[in-house]
């Protein structure tokens, strides 16, 4: 595996590649790997003859009162479990390759639609950041797919929609959650719990299941469904900031003849802002209004 911390490293290691005749799937993160991110890795070795991982702690998708400072960075286990999994090129930038004018005159990128909903309310500019970010490292990898884990499942539609909006020629590839046994989704933030919150954690995805369950029996019911969420994640010691029915195209209400759907929650536990969803497809017999 190369390591390299320039772009004008970078250029010469793709354009090999591209001059062997090979694809490469680029995976953007953040650092602190867990078995979601090297589900992202895997897939891209699957797809694609190369793998290119990105790590950067992009300051533009953190607010003022976020943890930018605090965030977990392992930079040797990230090496080790990177080479294990047969990664061909570590892309760890400066801020002056990401940022060169600095963060005040830097050009954004905004998605609108998706960015200011859910995530995007409780966090302004969450997601202007992270299309910013994703969109250079983009424009400098020129990859042939770009693999994004569904847990984020509002980001993901995010980066789908800018490449489709901005004619970007690269595939966005979404990929499943990766859970612990207990059904809690992998985050570099559940490092913030302690071992017992971990598992009292794990409520968050039952909620969703239940909300999803009862959905599928009632859907006319669906601001009853929302209030019993809300309230168990209360019961289970979360502060909840949000939990939802959506359309899975673009996270607007379901309607009638919407059987694509997810639910999708964001909570505090402790110190750690967690978030999580659920896919689900409704029967024919459920096509109705249900707002």
């Amino acid at each position: 595996m190369k390591i390299i911390e320039k772009a004008s490293q970078l250029r010469p290691l793709l354009s090999a590649l591209r001059e062997q005749g090979l694809s490469y799937g680029f995976v953007p993160t953040m650092g602190n790997l867990h078995a979601g991110h090297l589900a992202l890795v895997d897939a891209a070795a699957e797809q694609c003859d190369r793998v290119v991982v990105s790590i950067f702690v992009n300051p533009l998708q953190f607010g003022p009162d976020e943890d930018l400072e605090a965030y977990p960075c392992t930079p040797e286990d990230d090496e080790k479990v990177l080479i294990e999994h047969g990664t061909s090129i570590l892309y760890r930038p400066t801020m002056a390759d990401v940022y060169p004018v600095g963060l005040e005159h830097q050009t954004r990128v905004e998605v609108p639609g998706l960015s200011e909903i859910l995530c995007g309310s409780s966090r302004p500019g969450h997601f202007s950041g992270v299309a910013t970010v994703v969109n250079r490292l983009f424009n400098q990898m020129q990859a042939d797919k770009a693999f994004f884990g569904k847990k984020d499942y509002q980001q993901y539609l995010i980066i789908k929609k800018m490449v489709s909006d901005l004619a970007m020629n690269i595939e966005v590839v979404g990929v499943d959650t990766v859970r612990l046994d207990s059904g809690l989704a992998m985050s570099s933030r559940n490092s913030y719990l302690s071992a017992s919150q971990l598992e009292q954690a794990s409520g968050l995805y039952l909620v969703l299941q239940d909300a999803v369950e009862r959905y599928r029996r009632t859907p006319e019911n669906y601001r009853g469904i929302i209030e019993h969420g809300i309230a168990e994640l209360k019961n289970r010691g979360f502060v909840p900031d949000y939990l939802t029915i959506r359309r899975q195209s673009d996270l607007k209400q379901p309607g009638a003849g919407d059987v694509k759907l997810v639910v999708l929650a964001a909570a505090w536990f402790g110190n750690a802002r967690l978030i999580d969803n659920l896919e689900f497809v409704l029967p024919s017999r459920s096509l109705q209004s249900t707002i």
